[in-house]
Protein backbone atom coordinates (compact mmCIF):
# COMPACT_ATOMS: atom_id res chain seq x y z
CA UNK A 1 0.00 0.00 0.00
CA UNK A 2 1.31 3.49 -0.84
CA UNK A 3 2.39 5.46 2.21
CA UNK A 4 0.03 8.40 1.61
CA UNK A 5 -2.91 6.00 1.54
CA UNK A 6 -1.92 4.65 4.96
CA UNK A 7 -2.17 8.16 6.42
CA UNK A 8 -5.48 8.68 4.68
CA UNK A 9 -6.80 5.59 6.46
CA UNK A 10 -5.82 7.09 9.80
CA UNK A 11 -7.43 10.48 9.12
CA UNK A 12 -10.43 9.13 7.26
CA UNK A 13 -11.16 9.19 3.52
CA UNK A 14 -13.36 12.29 3.77
CA UNK A 15 -10.81 14.44 5.57
CA UNK A 16 -10.09 17.76 3.80
CA UNK A 17 -6.38 16.93 3.94
CA UNK A 18 -3.92 16.29 1.14
CA UNK A 19 -1.20 13.73 1.91
CA UNK A 20 2.15 13.53 0.14
CA UNK A 21 4.94 11.08 0.90
CA UNK A 22 8.59 10.57 0.05
CA UNK A 23 7.72 7.42 -1.93
CA UNK A 24 5.96 9.65 -4.48
CA UNK A 25 2.46 8.72 -3.41
CA UNK A 26 -0.26 11.27 -2.72
CA UNK A 27 -3.91 11.23 -1.88
CA UNK A 28 -6.65 13.54 -0.74
CA UNK A 29 -8.09 16.54 -2.57
CA UNK A 30 -5.34 18.54 -4.33
CA UNK A 31 -5.19 22.07 -3.01
CA UNK A 32 -6.89 21.11 0.29
CA UNK A 33 -6.62 23.67 3.09
CA UNK A 34 -4.19 21.36 4.91
CA UNK A 35 -1.35 19.35 3.42
CA UNK A 36 0.69 16.79 5.39
CA UNK A 37 3.99 15.78 3.82
CA UNK A 38 5.97 12.78 5.06
CA UNK A 39 9.49 13.69 4.01
CA UNK A 40 11.55 10.64 4.97
CA UNK A 41 11.44 7.11 6.39
CA UNK A 42 12.51 8.57 9.74
CA UNK A 43 9.02 10.03 10.14
CA UNK A 44 7.54 6.56 9.66
CA UNK A 45 9.90 5.15 12.29
CA UNK A 46 8.96 7.84 14.79
CA UNK A 47 5.26 7.15 14.26
CA UNK A 48 5.71 3.39 14.52
CA UNK A 49 8.03 3.44 17.53
CA UNK A 50 6.07 6.01 19.58
CA UNK A 51 2.40 5.75 18.58
CA UNK A 52 0.13 8.67 19.31
CA UNK A 53 1.04 12.27 20.00
CA UNK A 54 4.70 11.66 20.89
CA UNK A 55 5.56 9.98 17.60
CA UNK A 56 3.74 12.65 15.62
CA UNK A 57 5.53 15.35 17.62
CA UNK A 58 8.97 13.83 17.08
CA UNK A 59 8.40 13.52 13.34
CA UNK A 60 7.15 17.10 13.07
CA UNK A 61 9.67 18.77 15.40
CA UNK A 62 12.59 17.09 13.67
CA UNK A 63 11.35 18.23 10.25
CA UNK A 64 10.69 14.75 8.85
CA UNK A 65 6.96 15.54 8.63
CA UNK A 66 5.53 18.90 7.58
CA UNK A 67 2.11 20.44 7.96
CA UNK A 68 1.14 23.25 5.57
CA UNK A 69 -2.01 25.14 6.46
CA UNK A 70 -3.86 25.26 9.75
CA UNK A 71 -2.24 23.00 12.36
CA UNK A 72 -5.45 22.80 14.41
CA UNK A 73 -7.37 21.40 11.44
CA UNK A 74 -4.60 18.88 10.77
CA UNK A 75 -4.61 17.67 14.38
CA UNK A 76 -8.39 17.49 14.50
CA UNK A 77 -8.38 15.24 11.43
CA UNK A 78 -5.54 13.11 12.85
CA UNK A 79 -7.12 12.90 16.31
CA UNK A 80 -7.52 9.11 16.33
CA UNK A 81 -3.81 8.64 15.77
CA UNK A 82 -2.82 11.53 18.04
CA UNK A 83 -4.82 10.20 20.97
CA UNK A 84 -3.60 6.64 20.52
CA UNK A 85 -7.19 5.43 20.24
CA UNK A 86 -6.58 2.82 17.55
CA UNK A 87 -7.18 -0.70 18.82
CA UNK A 88 -4.55 -3.45 18.54
CA UNK A 89 -5.84 -4.92 15.28
CA UNK A 90 -5.91 -1.49 13.63
CA UNK A 91 -2.37 -0.73 14.78
CA UNK A 92 -1.16 -4.10 13.51
CA UNK A 93 -2.78 -3.48 10.12
CA UNK A 94 -1.22 -0.02 9.86
CA UNK A 95 2.18 -1.33 10.99
CA UNK A 96 2.04 -3.92 8.25
CA UNK A 97 1.11 -1.28 5.70
CA UNK A 98 4.00 0.93 6.84
CA UNK A 99 6.50 -1.82 6.19
CA UNK A 100 6.10 -4.37 8.95
CA UNK A 101 8.18 -4.89 12.10
CA UNK A 102 11.34 -3.63 10.39
CA UNK A 103 10.21 -0.04 10.95
CA UNK A 104 10.52 -0.64 14.71
CA UNK A 105 14.27 -1.25 14.37
CA UNK A 106 16.75 0.33 14.64
CA UNK A 107 15.50 2.83 17.18
CA UNK A 108 15.82 6.43 16.07
CA UNK A 109 17.02 8.94 18.67
CA UNK A 110 14.65 11.72 19.76
CA UNK A 111 15.12 15.17 18.24
CA UNK A 112 17.73 17.40 19.86
CA UNK A 113 15.06 19.61 21.42
CA UNK A 114 13.80 16.68 23.48
CA UNK A 115 17.29 15.76 24.64
CA UNK A 116 17.88 19.31 25.88
CA UNK A 117 14.65 19.25 27.87
CA UNK A 118 15.50 15.93 29.49
CA UNK A 119 18.87 17.24 30.67
CA UNK A 120 17.02 19.94 32.54
CA UNK A 121 14.30 17.96 34.23
CA UNK A 122 16.06 14.72 35.07
CA UNK A 123 18.34 16.33 37.65
CA UNK A 124 17.40 16.85 41.27
CA UNK A 125 14.41 16.01 43.44
CA UNK A 126 11.02 16.50 41.80
CA UNK A 127 9.70 20.03 42.54
CA UNK A 128 12.74 21.05 44.54
CA UNK A 129 13.51 24.75 44.15
CA UNK A 130 16.46 24.17 41.80
CA UNK A 131 14.57 21.71 39.61
CA UNK A 132 11.49 23.93 39.44
CA UNK A 133 13.72 26.84 38.43
CA UNK A 134 15.19 24.78 35.58
CA UNK A 135 11.77 23.59 34.40
CA UNK A 136 10.37 27.12 34.41
CA UNK A 137 13.46 28.48 32.68
CA UNK A 138 13.10 25.87 29.92
CA UNK A 139 9.62 27.06 29.05
CA UNK A 140 9.64 30.78 29.80
CA UNK A 141 13.24 31.87 29.15
CA UNK A 142 12.87 31.23 25.42
CA UNK A 143 12.87 34.82 24.18
CA UNK A 144 10.86 37.80 25.35
CA UNK A 145 10.60 38.97 21.75
CA UNK A 146 9.18 35.59 20.71
CA UNK A 147 6.55 35.83 23.42
CA UNK A 148 5.71 39.40 22.40
CA UNK A 149 4.88 38.13 18.93
CA UNK A 150 2.76 35.23 20.22
CA UNK A 151 0.99 36.87 23.17
CA UNK A 152 0.51 40.37 21.83
CA UNK A 153 0.78 43.64 23.78
CA UNK A 154 -0.71 42.24 27.01
CA UNK A 155 2.14 39.72 27.42
CA UNK A 156 -0.38 37.56 29.27
CA UNK A 157 0.42 33.86 28.91
CA UNK A 158 -2.72 32.60 30.62
CA UNK A 159 -6.33 32.05 29.64
CA UNK A 160 -8.16 35.22 28.69
CA UNK A 161 -11.82 35.78 29.51
CA UNK A 162 -13.93 36.92 26.57
CA UNK A 163 -16.75 39.31 27.52
CA UNK A 164 -18.18 38.87 23.99
CA UNK A 165 -17.73 36.39 21.18
CA UNK A 166 -16.18 39.08 18.98
CA UNK A 167 -13.85 40.55 21.63
CA UNK A 168 -10.19 40.86 20.69
CA UNK A 169 -7.44 39.00 22.54
CA UNK A 170 -6.32 42.24 24.20
CA UNK A 171 -9.85 43.04 25.34
CA UNK A 172 -10.22 39.53 26.73
CA UNK A 173 -6.92 39.64 28.62
CA UNK A 174 -7.77 43.00 30.15
CA UNK A 175 -11.20 41.66 31.11
CA UNK A 176 -9.54 38.60 32.73
CA UNK A 177 -7.28 40.75 34.91
CA UNK A 178 -10.27 42.92 35.83
CA UNK A 179 -12.33 39.85 36.70
CA UNK A 180 -9.59 38.52 38.98
CA UNK A 181 -9.30 41.94 40.65
CA UNK A 182 -13.04 42.16 41.22
CA UNK A 183 -13.26 38.63 42.61
CA UNK A 184 -10.46 39.53 45.01
CA UNK A 185 -12.34 42.70 46.00
CA UNK A 186 -9.31 44.91 45.33
CA UNK A 187 -9.50 48.50 46.53
CA UNK A 188 -7.07 51.37 46.71
CA UNK A 189 -4.41 50.90 49.38
CA UNK A 190 -4.65 47.10 49.54
CA UNK A 191 -1.65 44.79 49.16
CA UNK A 192 -1.65 42.04 46.54
CA UNK A 193 0.76 39.11 46.14
CA UNK A 194 0.76 37.61 42.62
CA UNK A 195 2.62 34.27 42.59
CA UNK A 196 3.91 33.03 39.24
CA UNK A 197 3.31 36.54 37.91
CA UNK A 198 4.75 36.06 34.41
CA UNK A 199 5.50 39.36 32.70
CA UNK A 200 3.63 41.30 35.38
CA UNK A 201 0.25 41.81 33.74
CA UNK A 202 -1.83 41.29 36.88
CA UNK A 203 0.59 43.29 39.02
CA UNK A 204 0.44 46.30 36.69
CA UNK A 205 -3.34 46.05 36.26
CA UNK A 206 -3.90 46.05 40.03
CA UNK A 207 -1.57 49.01 40.53
CA UNK A 208 -2.83 51.07 37.60
CA UNK A 209 -6.58 50.41 37.83
CA UNK A 210 -7.06 49.99 41.59
CA UNK A 211 -4.17 51.77 43.30
CA UNK A 212 -3.09 48.49 44.89
CA UNK A 213 0.46 47.90 46.11
CA UNK A 214 1.28 44.75 44.17
CA UNK A 215 4.21 42.34 44.43
CA UNK A 216 4.75 39.67 41.78
CA UNK A 217 7.26 36.82 41.84
CA UNK A 218 8.46 34.56 39.03
CA UNK A 219 11.15 31.91 38.56
CA UNK A 220 11.93 33.27 35.09
CA UNK A 221 14.75 35.81 35.06
CA UNK A 222 13.74 37.06 31.61
CA UNK A 223 10.15 37.63 32.74
CA UNK A 224 11.23 39.56 35.82
CA UNK A 225 13.59 41.80 33.85
CA UNK A 226 10.94 42.54 31.19
CA UNK A 227 8.28 43.21 33.84
CA UNK A 228 10.42 45.62 35.87
CA UNK A 229 11.20 47.61 32.71
CA UNK A 230 7.49 47.69 31.80
CA UNK A 231 6.56 48.85 35.31
CA UNK A 232 9.07 51.70 35.09
CA UNK A 233 7.85 52.73 31.63
CA UNK A 234 4.27 52.81 32.93
CA UNK A 235 5.24 55.01 35.89
CA UNK A 236 4.08 52.37 38.39
CA UNK A 237 7.31 51.79 40.29
CA UNK A 238 5.83 53.30 43.45
CA UNK A 239 3.12 50.65 43.59
CA UNK A 240 4.24 47.61 41.58
CA UNK A 241 7.25 45.30 41.79
CA UNK A 242 8.24 42.00 40.17
CA UNK A 243 11.01 39.89 41.68
CA UNK A 244 12.94 36.93 40.27
CA UNK A 245 12.07 34.74 43.24
CA UNK A 246 10.52 31.41 44.23
CA UNK A 247 7.12 32.05 45.78
CA UNK A 248 8.25 29.98 48.78
CA UNK A 249 10.90 32.61 49.53
CA UNK A 250 8.59 35.64 49.76
CA UNK A 251 9.33 37.10 53.22
CA UNK A 252 6.40 39.55 53.49
CA UNK A 253 3.06 38.59 54.98
CA UNK A 254 -0.26 40.25 55.80
CA UNK A 255 -1.48 40.60 52.22
CA UNK A 256 -5.10 41.52 51.52
CA UNK A 257 -5.25 39.26 48.46
CA UNK A 258 -3.25 36.61 46.61
CA UNK A 259 -3.63 35.81 42.91
CA UNK A 260 -2.20 32.63 41.44
CA UNK A 261 -2.74 32.69 37.68
CA UNK A 262 -1.23 29.74 35.85
CA UNK A 263 1.17 28.56 38.58
CA UNK A 264 -0.61 25.57 40.15
CA UNK A 265 0.10 23.40 37.08
CA UNK A 266 3.81 23.56 38.01
CA UNK A 267 3.44 22.79 41.73
CA UNK A 268 2.96 18.99 41.73
CA UNK A 269 0.31 16.93 43.48
CA UNK A 270 2.40 16.10 46.54
CA UNK A 271 3.22 19.78 47.11
CA UNK A 272 -0.35 21.12 46.84
CA UNK A 273 -1.17 20.97 50.59
CA UNK A 274 1.96 22.96 51.38
CA UNK A 275 1.31 25.36 48.51
CA UNK A 276 -2.19 26.28 49.61
CA UNK A 277 -1.11 26.33 53.26
CA UNK A 278 1.69 28.76 52.41
CA UNK A 279 -0.68 31.09 50.54
CA UNK A 280 -3.19 30.92 53.39
CA UNK A 281 -0.46 32.03 55.76
CA UNK A 282 0.38 35.07 53.61
CA UNK A 283 -3.13 36.50 53.91
CA UNK A 284 -4.75 38.68 56.54
CA UNK A 285 -7.95 37.33 58.09
CA UNK A 286 -10.63 38.10 55.52
CA UNK A 287 -8.09 38.00 52.69
CA UNK A 288 -8.96 36.23 49.45
CA UNK A 289 -7.12 33.83 47.11
CA UNK A 290 -8.01 33.48 43.44
CA UNK A 291 -6.50 30.31 41.99
CA UNK A 292 -6.66 30.17 38.16
CA UNK A 293 -5.20 27.07 36.54
CA UNK A 294 -5.50 24.35 33.91
CA UNK A 295 -7.14 21.18 35.21
CA UNK A 296 -8.13 17.79 33.92
CA UNK A 297 -11.84 16.93 33.86
CA UNK A 298 -11.70 14.13 36.44
CA UNK A 299 -9.39 11.85 38.44
CA UNK A 300 -9.74 8.76 36.26
CA UNK A 301 -6.21 8.87 34.78
CA UNK A 302 -2.73 9.60 36.18
CA UNK A 303 -2.14 13.33 36.40
CA UNK A 304 1.44 13.30 35.16
CA UNK A 305 2.59 11.59 31.99
CA UNK A 306 6.37 11.68 32.03
CA UNK A 307 6.62 10.28 28.49
CA UNK A 308 4.05 12.55 26.85
CA UNK A 309 4.68 15.32 24.34
CA UNK A 310 3.82 18.20 26.69
CA UNK A 311 6.05 16.93 29.50
CA UNK A 312 8.98 16.17 27.20
CA UNK A 313 8.92 19.28 25.05
CA UNK A 314 6.93 22.03 26.71
CA UNK A 315 6.22 21.88 30.46
CA UNK A 316 8.73 19.59 32.20
CA UNK A 317 7.33 18.26 35.49
CA UNK A 318 3.87 19.73 34.88
CA UNK A 319 0.95 18.05 36.66
CA UNK A 320 -2.78 18.65 36.24
CA UNK A 321 -5.36 17.82 38.89
CA UNK A 322 -9.14 17.88 38.81
CA UNK A 323 -11.00 20.95 40.12
CA UNK A 324 -12.55 18.83 42.85
CA UNK A 325 -9.13 17.75 44.11
CA UNK A 326 -7.85 21.33 44.11
CA UNK A 327 -10.90 22.61 45.97
CA UNK A 328 -10.48 19.91 48.60
CA UNK A 329 -6.83 20.86 49.15
CA UNK A 330 -7.77 24.54 49.43
CA UNK A 331 -10.37 23.73 52.05
CA UNK A 332 -7.97 21.47 53.92
CA UNK A 333 -5.52 24.41 54.07
CA UNK A 334 -8.12 26.56 55.80
CA UNK A 335 -9.79 28.39 52.92
CA UNK A 336 -13.54 28.67 52.63
CA UNK A 337 -14.27 28.21 48.92
CA UNK A 338 -16.86 30.74 47.79
CA UNK A 339 -16.96 30.56 44.00
CA UNK A 340 -15.76 28.40 41.11
CA UNK A 341 -16.13 28.57 37.35
CA UNK A 342 -14.82 26.77 34.28
CA UNK A 343 -13.39 28.93 31.46
CA UNK A 344 -12.62 26.02 29.12
CA UNK A 345 -14.06 27.58 25.96
CA UNK A 346 -12.27 30.84 26.73
CA UNK A 347 -8.91 29.08 26.68
CA UNK A 348 -9.68 27.51 23.31
CA UNK A 349 -10.36 31.02 21.95
CA UNK A 350 -7.19 32.35 23.59
CA UNK A 351 -5.08 29.63 22.00
CA UNK A 352 -6.65 30.24 18.60
CA UNK A 353 -5.52 33.87 18.86
CA UNK A 354 -2.00 32.85 19.93
CA UNK A 355 -1.77 30.39 17.04
CA UNK A 356 -2.80 33.12 14.61
CA UNK A 357 -0.16 35.43 16.07
CA UNK A 358 2.55 32.79 15.70
CA UNK A 359 1.53 32.07 12.11
CA UNK A 360 1.68 35.80 11.36
CA UNK A 361 5.26 35.93 12.67
CA UNK A 362 6.40 32.50 11.49
CA UNK A 363 9.59 33.62 9.75
CA UNK A 364 10.63 35.97 12.55
CA UNK A 365 9.97 33.24 15.13
CA UNK A 366 12.23 30.75 13.37
CA UNK A 367 14.98 33.38 13.11
CA UNK A 368 14.61 34.23 16.81
CA UNK A 369 14.32 30.81 18.51
CA UNK A 370 15.17 28.27 15.82
CA UNK A 371 13.05 26.02 13.66
CA UNK A 372 12.74 23.24 16.24
CA UNK A 373 11.42 25.46 19.02
CA UNK A 374 9.06 27.29 16.68
CA UNK A 375 7.68 23.93 15.55
CA UNK A 376 7.22 22.78 19.14
CA UNK A 377 5.16 25.88 19.98
CA UNK A 378 3.07 25.63 16.84
CA UNK A 379 2.18 22.01 17.58
CA UNK A 380 1.65 22.41 21.31
CA UNK A 381 -0.63 25.44 21.08
CA UNK A 382 -2.81 23.92 18.34
CA UNK A 383 -2.97 20.62 20.23
CA UNK A 384 -3.89 22.40 23.46
CA UNK A 385 -6.65 24.29 21.70
CA UNK A 386 -8.05 20.97 20.49
CA UNK A 387 -7.83 19.60 24.02
CA UNK A 388 -9.88 22.46 25.46
CA UNK A 389 -12.42 22.27 22.63
CA UNK A 390 -12.95 18.55 23.26
CA UNK A 391 -13.02 18.79 27.07
CA UNK A 392 -9.81 16.84 27.53
CA UNK A 393 -8.50 19.72 29.66
CA UNK A 394 -10.22 22.60 31.42
CA UNK A 395 -9.45 25.96 33.03
CA UNK A 396 -10.90 26.70 36.46
CA UNK A 397 -10.95 29.79 38.64
CA UNK A 398 -11.52 29.03 42.32
CA UNK A 399 -12.06 31.82 44.87
CA UNK A 400 -11.33 31.16 48.53
CA UNK A 401 -11.23 33.31 51.64
CA UNK A 402 -9.27 33.11 54.89
CA UNK A 403 -12.04 33.64 57.41
CA UNK A 404 -11.75 36.29 60.11
CA UNK A 405 -12.52 35.37 63.73
CA UNK A 406 -16.07 34.23 64.26
CA UNK A 407 -16.37 32.91 60.72
CA UNK A 408 -16.62 36.37 59.16
CA UNK A 409 -15.89 36.12 55.42
CA UNK A 410 -16.30 39.70 54.29
CA UNK A 411 -17.88 38.35 51.11
CA UNK A 412 -20.98 39.91 49.50
CA UNK A 413 -24.23 38.00 49.84
CA UNK A 414 -24.20 37.46 46.07
CA UNK A 415 -21.26 37.69 43.63
CA UNK A 416 -20.73 41.31 42.64
CA UNK A 417 -17.79 41.04 40.27
CA UNK A 418 -19.68 41.40 37.02
CA UNK A 419 -20.36 45.04 37.89
CA UNK A 420 -17.17 47.08 37.76
CA UNK A 421 -16.47 48.86 41.09
CA UNK A 422 -15.16 52.38 41.49
CA UNK A 423 -11.56 52.76 40.38
CA UNK A 424 -8.73 54.79 41.85
CA UNK A 425 -9.90 58.24 42.81
CA UNK A 426 -8.55 61.12 40.73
Amino acid sequence: MALAQVFEQVAGPDAPVEFRAFDGSSTGPPGAPVRITVRSPVAVRYLAQAPGALGLARAFVSGHLDVDGDMYTALARMASAQNGSLDFSERLRLLTALGGPKVLWPRVPPPQQEVLVNRRWLGGRLHSKDRDASAISHHYDVSNRFYEWVLGPSMAYTCACYPREDASLEEAQAYKFGLVARKLGLREGMRLLDVGCGWGGMVMHAAREYGVRALGVTLSAQQASWAQDAIARAGLSGLAEVRHLDYRDVPETGFDAVSSIGLTEHIGKAQLPGYFGFLHGKLKPGGRLLNHCITRPDDSEPARRRGGFINRYVFPDGELESPGYLISRMQDAGFEVRHEENLREHYAKTLAAWCANLDAHAEEAVAEVGNGTARVWRLYMAGSRLGFDRNQIQLHQVLGVRLAPGGVSGMPLRPDWEARPAQVSA
